[in-house]
């Protein structure tokens, strides 16, 4: 996970415009400036011995609430969050399909299948399939990449 961990400080130079929120938020989620930040990200399959196949392409500034609004929000509802606390946004779809966030988003809920670099089908990951994330931002000749996070899917026992 380690990889993963990126300061807000580093972000800065990538932080940009969110989409409009309608209706307009309550008071406490609302804010002035460039909240969002643009980090690509990229979601690959890789079934047992085979290549991979990219199945998503998205971006952390598609998240309709920002980690700001998510913060406040569950602050004031008394979550306890404590500084250094590692603060995760959950699934991130971009607008098209392509850059939906989960299978079950991909495959329309499993009705269309994807078809991989080995030519299988997937409607959900598989036994044996390793899942592959990877996360950059890029802007000019700046680049800060997250390295990348892989697990297997094992069988149950």
């Amino acid at each position: 996970m380690s990889p993963w961990v990126v300061t807000l400080d580093a972000l800065e130079p990538f932080r940009i415009a969110g989409q409009q929120q309608n209706p307009e938020v309550l008071p406490y989620l609302q804010f002035k400036g460039a909240k969002n930040i643009d980090i690509k990200l990229q979601v690959d399959i890789i079934p047992e011995n085979k290549i991979p196949t990219t199945v998503c392409t998205s971006n952390f500034k598609y998240l309709y609430w920002n980690m700001e609004q998510q913060l406040a929000h569950q602050t004031i509802n008394g979550c306890n969050i404590k500084a250094g606390d590692v603060y995760g946004s959950g699934t991130i779809s971009a607008p098209d399909q392509y850059g939906y966030g989960s299978m079950l988003e991909l495959t329309l809920r499993g009705t269309k299948p994807m078809r991989l670099s080995d030519d299988t089908e997937r409607k959900f990951i598989n036994d044996n399939d390793t899942v592959i994330m990877k996360g950059w931002c890029e802007k000019k000749s700046l680049r800060i990449g997250f390295g990348e996070v892989r697990a297997k899917l094992l069988p149950a026992l």
